[in-house]
């Protein structure tokens, strides 16, 4: 329903200086004159968009704020419709009760991301920008709010049309050579329509090679931090935190749980897990807490191995290379405690491990030296490469790739086709399968119950 008003609290529930409710619909300019006063005592003059009024909001009739009110004429509001802005105070219970005097005067409460809803059924957004509003939101690091700035401005959208497009245009082309033989031949065409198909599939493979950066910057890399007791742990997660956050004793097995903690190394973000120290060990909770380390490193996407360079490995050691030797994951094995004499060397770990995929690098998680280095090691093995966001799409999404292989499948069936000599009306079937793929993306070719079920997922307010 697009002929009713909604309203919602735009920012968090908590205490700040500002708050804001928005107020979207045909009935926005009527609500607002019922329950706001101007400073100066004069009518409400609303002849004029995108204007600030300052004055106050009527809660009740003991009670206002004191208020700066914005209102916007549509198209021209991020809805596309009649939009109010209400900045008010930050309380919670201030922006409760204006929120209420809204709703008593007209509008209903929004649904989770109805405004943004609005803004896509209205046309001022297709769907993957209305995704990436949601990504804004929720981005953990600079790259994450790179790329969905990119697709906010309309990245994915710009190559996804001008895909379909083409397809479109090769199709009408068939059909009106085969509707008006006279006019229009296909002599030849399943030749020159190939190099183009072959392009498209070449676009289309560019963006989803891309979700493996995508991914990783939307996501962050689930590293996982192992070793043995008394190894360095819990003190390299503090030193990568910058703070106290692990418990750090010389008692061995003080970790039996793990330790769940973000930070940001560059653009990226390392979804850090801190675990408790592998080793044989009858404590039943330590045990458990052994197990999930194993368990942890063999689904993460990095595992730093923690060892103590200032003694030469030992049994534990050993089982740790063993452990791990088995998993195809990037490894990096941290020489900590380089503030004491070094008893562990590269030639030690190329010798008793046997993973490919290691790099070794020296630190001490005391005194903090190496670990911006390690940070800077991080981002350089999962950085985007030569991927640049003024002439790349990067794809966050794992809907998107989705569709786009399934785009890509139907456009190597029509190449196949061509290969086998099928008539050019056959090879509209899969070219359509293609263009619709690909209009899932955007929201040209979605139903409601997906609309409704990607919205429901956004923020209330937005």
């Amino acid at each position: 329903m697009l002929d009713d008003t909604i309203a919602a609290i735009a920012t968090g529930l908590t205490e700040s200086g500002i708050g804001i409710v928005r107020m979207s619909g045909p009935d926005s300019y009527e609500i607002i004159r019922k329950i706001f006063t101007t400073g100066s005592g004069r009518p409400l003059d609303l002849t004029k968009t995108h204007r600030v009024h300052y004055g106050f909001i009527n809660v009740s009739r003991e009670t206002s704020d004191e208020v700066l009110m914005i209102n916007m004429k549509g198209p021209r509001s991020y809805t596309g419709e009649d939009t109010i802005e209400i900045d008010c105070h930050g309380g919670v219970l201030m922006m409760k009760r204006i929120l209420e005097a809204v709703i008593a005067a007209g509008a209903r409460p929004a649904d989770p991301g109805e405004f943004t809803k609005r803004a896509f059924l209205n046309g001022r957004i297709d769907l993957s920008q209305a995704e990436a509003v949601a990504d804004i939101i929720s981005a953990k690091n600079d790259s994450a709010i790179t790329a969905s700035t990119s697709q906010l401005k309309g990245s994915v959208s710009s190559m996804i049309n001008a895909v379909r497009d083409t397809i479109l245009e090769k199709c009408a082309f068939i059909e009106a050579a085969l509707d008006d033989p006279e006019h229009y031949t296909l002599e030849g065409f399943s030749e020159s329509l190939k190099p183009v198909l072959e392009e498209l599939l070449e676009k289309i493979n560019g963006m989803i090679d891309s979700y493996r950066y995508g991914k990783t910057v939307k996501e962050g890399i689930n590293t996982v931090i192992i070793g043995k007791p008394n190894a360095g742990k819990s003190s390299l997660l503090n030193a990568m935190l910058g703070e106290e956050r692990a418990i750090v004793t010389k008692i061995p097995g003080t970790t039996r749980d793990t330790i769940n903690e973000t930070v940001s190394a560059g653009g990226i973000s390392l979804n850090l897990m801190d675990t408790a120290g592998i080793r044989e060990t009858d404590d039943p909770v330590e045990s458990i807490g052994v197990r999930r380390a194993l368990d942890s490193a063999a689904k993460a996407d990095l595992v730093l191995c923690v060892l103590d360079a200032s003694e030469r490995p030992d049994e534990q050691d050993l089982e740790i290379f063993k452990s791990i030797d088995g998993i195809d994951k990037r490894i990096i094995y941290l020489f900590n405690k380089t503030d004491l004499a070094q008893k562990l060397t590269a030639d030690d770990i190329v010798s008793l491990s046997r993973n490919e995929n290691a790099d070794c690098l020296s630190i001490s998680a005391k005194n903090g030296t190496g670990i911006e280095e390690l940070f800077k090691h991080i981002e350089e093995l999962y950085s985007a490469g030569d991927v640049s966001y003024n002439d790349q799409t990067v794809i966050t999404s794992v809907r998107h790739v989705n569709l786009l292989k399934e785009a890509g499948s139907s456009l190597k069936e029509v190449v196949n086709s061509i290969d086998s000599g099928m008539p050019e009306d056959f090879l509209t079937i899969d070219m359509m399968s293609a263009y619709r793929a690909l209009g899932g993306i955007t929201g040209a070719e979605v139903g409601e119950d997906l609309i409704n079920e990607i919205f429901s997922k956004f923020c209330m307010g937005k």
